[in-house]
This record gives C-alpha cells, structure tokens and sequence, in this order.
C-alpha cells in the first residue's frame, strides 16, 4: 500500500478508494466478472460479469426451471468486465457447451486463477444465499453427496496436504480413505470447506469439498476426472 504524506488538503487524485465489496459500487457502476456452479450441473461452470451485484445477478438467474440454485465459486472487481469476461471466453472456448452460453465444462479453478490476476478486490458472498430453509437442505444434501471422494482410489496418499482454493494458507491433512483433518477435526472434505470459510469470516453451510479443496494445483473434483477418463481410455484402447 502506498503512503503520501499529508498537506494539510485533500488532494481529490490521492483520496483512498473506498473498500469495494459485493455490494459496494466502483464510480456508478459494478464491473464484477463471477464464476458459478450449481449443484444440479456438477462440471459446469458459468462465468459472466454483472453491473449490481453477485447476489443480484443470481437471483435472477434462479428460476423455476433451475433446481438448485446457483452459488459463487468466485467473483471479483475488474476494471474491464466486459473485456475480461471477453477474454476468458475466449481462452475457454474449447470448454464452452453451447454457443449463444455462457456455460462451461470446465473445473472452476482453472477460471479463478486467471481472474485473479485481474482482481482489484475479491467480491465473492461468504455466506449462503438461498431463499428459504428448503433450498437450503436442498443443496447442503447435494453438496455432502457431490463432496463425497476416495482418496486411496484416486491415488492421493494418506497425510497429503490440501489448500483452500479461497486461501490457499488454509489447509487441511488427508486423515484416511474419505477423511481430512482440519482445525483437529476429522471430517469430511465439504465440512472441511464450511470450517474454512467459516475462518475467513463466512457464514455460508453448503460447500462442496471436491471443488473447494485443491492438491498439487488441481481440485479434488479435477483429480477424480482426470483419473476417470484415464480409466475410460485404457479400456478402449484394451478393447
């Protein structure tokens, strides 16, 4: 951060910016470019920027012809969203599902890091933003079955370290087959990642542990597809 000295008079080109958040504005206008996932399209991605806000934008973006409502993987304050955004669909073309969509096959990790790099701020909610209780059990369920992942099967070895991909000075210790170790709690990977959000000052209780827990720069939900479509090669190539 820098430091000026003071003159005595506010100098308007030198005023500290105000803190910019998920509901805070930049100038008239948000410039945020977000990431989101929903449970019920477990490997999609949609990556969009809005003008309001996150919470805004997937509001309108839950309607009745959406299970689940849509949660923010990650989300930031850009100077460009509308080049940013233009940019990462382009670099993820390759992923994208439909033409005229702004949907994406594609591990939601992957978008992050190159967002990031962008960020004036992270504008990700930390807490849930589900409508009534019933969605909310509806996806806590969803998410414990999503977080659901075997360590052994998927060659990650006992007492491996994994990072949050929020922070990645968070971490947590393989324990056994389905099991980490976080805060001295054995618990499961999506309980895992409620703990550590929770750390940042979070409040949100539907996480899933598969993409929210990475190891060796991959999420666990990437480490499980690469394995799979590995399986699926050799046996055609056995056939």
């Amino acid at each position: 951060m820098e430091c000026h000295k003071s003159s005595g008079r506010a100098n308007p080109a030198r005023r500290a910016s105000p803190r910019i958040g998920s509901n805070s504005r930049l100038g008239d206008k948000m410039s945020i470019v977000y990431i989101l996932t929903n449970e019920a399209m477990p490997g999609y991605i949609k990556i969009g920027r809005t003008g309001t806000s996150v919470e805004q934008r997937m509001k309108e973006l839950h309607t009745t012809s959406v299970p689940l409502p849509f949660q923010c993987y990650y989300a930031a304050v850009v100077k460009d969203d509308a080049l940013l955004e233009r940019t990462l669909h382009t670099a993820f073309d390759d992923y994208r599902v439909h033409r005229n969509r702004e949907f994406f096959k594609l591990d939601p990790y992957k978008a992050k890091v190159l967002i990031e790099l962008l960020a004036l701020e992270d504008a990700t909610p930390k807490s849930d933003l589900f409508e009534d209780s019933l969605t909310a059990e509806a996806v806590q369920k969803a998410t414990r079955s999503s977080g659901k992942f075997n360590f052994v099967d998927n060659q990650i070895p006992i007492g491996s370290e994994l990072e949050y991909y929020s922070d990645r000075s968070l971490k947590c210790t393989v324990y056994d087959e389905t099991s980490v170790l976080f805060d001295g709690q054995v618990v499961s990977t999506s309980r895992a990642a409620v703990l550590a959000n929770a750390r940042r000052g979070g409040t949100a209780t539907a996480l899933s542990g598969t993409i929210s827990w990475v190891f060796e720069g991959k999420t666990l939900a990437l480490v499980r597809e690469e394995r799979l479509a590995k399986l699926s090669t050799d046996k055609f190539d056995e056939a």
